[in-house]
């Protein structure tokens, strides 16, 4: 009988990884993990995000390029090498890493646009996941060559996949941007059309 452990085992082995090197299934239930996604204005990211259940927190920020040019303003010439992204702290006995990448992919952004998301065009408004685990670069992999053959989309999928080097929180006023500036134009045109949708298309997962 092919067990579970052979398969995760495989998945692993597909990628040049060690199933030692996995977080074990027991373990997951104990303690939080983190994610860097990256897919347009941080923003709508962080607004999605904070009602799932099992998330627990979601900072707003950069990642991809250093330390010192972690400012909005350099961020937004598209020369740091950044990307705004949302760091994501949840708990996966309570929500998958695959339940929170089908929002990523279906809900939060367009993995289909190339360094552009809606009006925003520029590299620092990529699709990109940062992972910070073995597994999560699997389910990453995975879940990008599952859409693919299932022809989810009407373009290529173009998000990539990298390990994360470091994350940088954005200046205070990007903080729960979404939550303080309801009426905000943008806000009502681009990223409540996310959250609306993400209620729709995910009830079980929205917090009460």
């Amino acid at each position: 009988m092919i067990t579970r452990r052979a398969i995760r085992a495989a998945a692993f082995a597909a990628f040049g990884l060690s199933l030692m090197c996995a977080p074990a299934l027991a373990d997951s239930k104990a303690r939080t993990e983190q994610v860097v996604l990256a897919g347009g204005c941080f923003w709508g990211m962080e607004a999605v995000f904070e009602r799932i259940k099992g998330v627990s927190n979601v900072v707003a920020g950069f990642a991809g390029g250093g330390k010192d040019t972690a400012h909005y303003e350099d961020v937004s010439t598209g020369t740091t090498g950044h990307a705004e992204s949302v760091q994501i702290t949840y708990d996966p006995a309570k929500v998958s890493f695959d339940r929170l990448l089908d929002v990523y992919f279906t809900v939060a952004h367009d993995p289909t646009e190339l360094n552009r998301q809606g009006p925003d065009s520029g590299s620092q408004y990529r699709s990109e996941i940062f992972y910070t685990t073995p597994a999560q670069h699997v389910a990453a992999e995975m879940a990008i060559k599952r859409l693919t053959e299932a022809h989810a989309f009407p373009a290529p999928i173009v998000t990539l996949v990298a390990p994360l080097r470091g994350f940088f929180a954005a200046e205070a006023y990007h903080q729960h941007f979404y939550d303080k500036n309801p009426d905000y134009p943008y806000i009502v045109v681009n990223d409540r059309p996310k959250v609306e949708r993400l209620r729709e298309k995910y009830p079980s997962l929205v917090k009460g």
